[in-house]
């Protein structure tokens, strides 16, 4: 088996809890080095900049950016033009203008390109796509709340143009809801709670339509006290099918299924792997569609300030 020495550009929680132990676990890849001004990963190379990386490291092909979405065109744009390949942590971008022009920048340099979305290789998902197959779908209740202090302690950048607050969490939920339903939907309202002092809302509620008078509603609030509520509940003729916790757990009729497979992280890089190895690219965006919509549709009401 070949093996990819890869970089991770951004050395927060995220890459902490999630990619750094992927990557160890995957035999596809080998960290060789890290990119952090706040301090890299015992025993693997460090640089304070992608640039020093790149110049220094000819021999790492491939990059994951773990940094905000606001940052990460110019980091993808010097990866891509450097001939490497690259995995986006979600949302892949701040725009979706930059996330085009990316996809076309991988295509013409001829590198892989992969705009990940973890939720959806939770456990339950694969299986609860399956079971929706040719049925008819006649509604659906999202509820994705939790505690924002919890999960994102200190990160005023998610409060900030372009970090999206509650859709940070709530694009996960949107990941897998494109991912399970077998026809298109489109946005028809959305009411977004912002705080007085912060660009980007706490909570919000959205109504989407498809076809045969399918609807969706989902309700995203990061003012939760205490545990979480990841959940998705989807009515058809056939039945009801229920994924909790973040798409772990898989309920038809209310019993629980057997589900398996190897964790999010896990499934994102042998993904990027299997990609690299194709020389192809994945870039489905309709999750940050979505987002987009419910910035560009939706009505803005004012809360409480918010102080972390």
């Amino acid at each position: 088996m070949t093996v990819t020495d890869i970089a991770i550009v951004g050395v927060g929680k995220i890459a902490r809890d999630q990619h750094i132990p992927a990557i160890a676990a995957d035999p596809a890849f080998r960290l060789a080095a890290t990119v952090s001004r706040s301090g890299g990963v015992d025993g693997v190379e460090n640089f304070d900049t992608l640039t020093a990386l790149l110049a220094a490291r000819p021999d790492i092909r491939a990059v994951s950016l773990c940094m905000p979405p606001a940052v990460r065109y110019a980091a993808a744009s010097q990866a891509i033009a450097a001939g490497r390949d690259v995995m986006l942590e979600k949302p892949p971008g701040a725009t979706l203008a930059e996330v085009h022009a990316l996809q076309d920048a991988a295509r013409t340099a001829g590198v892989t390109i992969h705009a990940t979305w973890h939720s959806r290789h939770a456990n339950g998902v694969a299986a609860a796509k399956e079971w929706l197959s040719g049925k008819k779908i006649t509604s659906v209740r999202i509820d994705w709340k939790e505690d924002v202090r919890k999960w994102h302690p200190g990160q005023a950048w998610i409060w900030q143009p372009g970090g999206l607050g509650v859709f940070d969490p709530g694009i996960n939920a949107l990941s897998i809801l494109t991912e399970i339903m077998p026809h298109p939907l489109h946005l028809t309202a959305a009411t977004l709670s912002v705080p007085s002092n912060c660009a980007t809302p706490i909570a919000a509620d959205l109504d989407f339509a498809g076809p045969d008078g399918l609807t969706v509603a989902a309700v995203f609030d990061w003012r939760l006290e205490s545990g979480e509520i990841w959940q998705i509940a989807v009515e058809t003729e056939s039945g009801r099918l229920d994924l909790t916790e973040g798409g772990a757990r898989l309920f038809l009729g209310g019993t629980e299924q057997p589900v398996d497979g190897p964790g999010e992280y896990p499934a994102l890089y042998r993904r990027f792997g299997d990609l690299i190895a194709a020389r192809a690219s994945d870039m489905d965006l309709r999750p940050l569609v979505h987002v987009a919509d419910a910035f560009m549709l939706g009505r803005h009401v004012a809360v409480d300030p918010f102080h972390d």
